[in-house]
């Protein structure tokens, strides 16, 4: 297993990491991601310590809690040799205060999870969503008084635009506060959006990417094109079921993701996860599963790595046209803008 420095920090997290999203009896908002539980539960985290995973994700209100309390009861005296990150923000309750970034929900919310996971510190707390009503000191002063206090480690955010993300750090700095040493954001082949603001934020502010969604929930796996019943899986679930994801360009995608994996003998999960394991400012990449074999598969990925003949391919593939304002920098700009691709490679231990 790769490990690599999260951000500026001096913590060396596992290139890939667990979600505990599944974890549960799937009830609640995250109903129709999983309901992991039992001894299936506890097969995982064993296979991916055995892998040499130390990161392990989960959020307060997956499955209303039980996912903290299921990873706090299966880690057990192991706690201390692995790192756990968790989330808070979401409601948490009907009152009025049960949600969002402000001082009095945020240390609530911290007491709570540090019951549930069965601990007295939480290595990486992340602000699950920005909240754009709280102002952001309240919530900066809130978290670095739980660092002082010694209940957290190291803060991050998760799913944060790029300007409140640098409004936090110049924030921090302004005030000789806690940075956020991380962010949590969504990236995959199919959805490079990231590359835009978060990403180049990130290289450029020290800020380590932890990534969710690489298998654009399960997509990039290919088992949507096999005839396989998907109608139990996040996707298959849904209102519009696959149709959501079908369409000319990713069916693209998928076939240079497949042209791969057969050449190199690997599975397409493992193709799409190594494509993003290789971009810049990428720290972890977070994988999860319904199932055990579906995580067996995914740990494998850590055992190999993308040529410099494939990137190119996939990242050609994958290609959208540019939004404004980045269509701009490229065709305008383009020699004062260099490419993505110059970023800084992530830092490597």
């Amino acid at each position: 297993m790769e490990y690599r420095r999260l951000g500026n920090s001096g913590l060396l997290v596992s290139v890939y990491s667990f979600g505990a999203m599944t974890f549960g009896d799937g009830s609640g908002t995250y109903a129709n991601v999983g309901d992991t539980r039992g001894d299936e539960a506890g097969r995982q985290v064993d296979m991916c310590i055995d892998a040499g995973i130390n990161l392990f994700d989960t959020a307060d209100v997956y499955t209303n809690g039980q996912s903290e309390e299921l990873l706090g009861q299966i880690l057990g005296k192991r706690r201390p040799n692995v790192l756990v990150a968790t989330k808070c923000l979401g409601r948490m309750g009907p009152g009025p205060n049960d949600a969002g970034a402000s001082r009095h929900h945020i240390v609530a919310a911290c007491e709570a999870s540090l019951k549930r996971l069965k601990t007295d510190y939480i290595d990486l707390y992340q602000i699950h969503n920005q909240d754009l009503s709280t102002p952001i000191e309240e919530t900066l002063r809130a978290l670095d008084d739980l660092v002082t206090a010694g209940k957290v480690r190291y803060i991050g955010s998760s799913n944060h635009s790029g300007w409140t993300k640098m409004r936090a750090l110049a924030t921090s700095d302004r005030l000789g506060l806690n940075r956020y040493v991380s962010q949590q954001i969504r990236y995959s082949l199919l959805d490079r959006a990231s590359e835009n603001e978060l990403l180049p934020l990130g290289v450029d502010e020290g800020v380590g990417a932890l990534i969710w969604g690489p298998l654009a929930s399960g997509y990039l796996s290919g088992k949507f094109q096999t005839g396989e019943d998907v109608s139990n899986t996040r996707i298959g679930s849904g209102a519009q079921g696959t149709s959501s994801r079908d369409n000319e360009h990713t069916r693209s995608v998928l076939a240079v993701v497949g042209e791969i994996a057969k050449a190199r003998g690997k599975s397409m999960s493992q193709v799409a996860l190594n494509w993003v394991r290789r971009k810049p400012g990428v720290a972890t990449i977070i994988i999860g599963a319904r199932k055990t074999a579906q995580l067996e598969d995914n740990l494998a990925a850590a055992t190999w790595s993308l040529n410099d003949e494939e990137m190119p391919r996939l990242d050609e593939a994958s290609a959208t046209a540019p939004i404004y304002p980045y269509d701009m920098h490229r065709f305008f700009t383009g020699e004062r803008n260099p490419p993505r691709a110059n970023l800084p490679a992530p830092a490597q231990e």
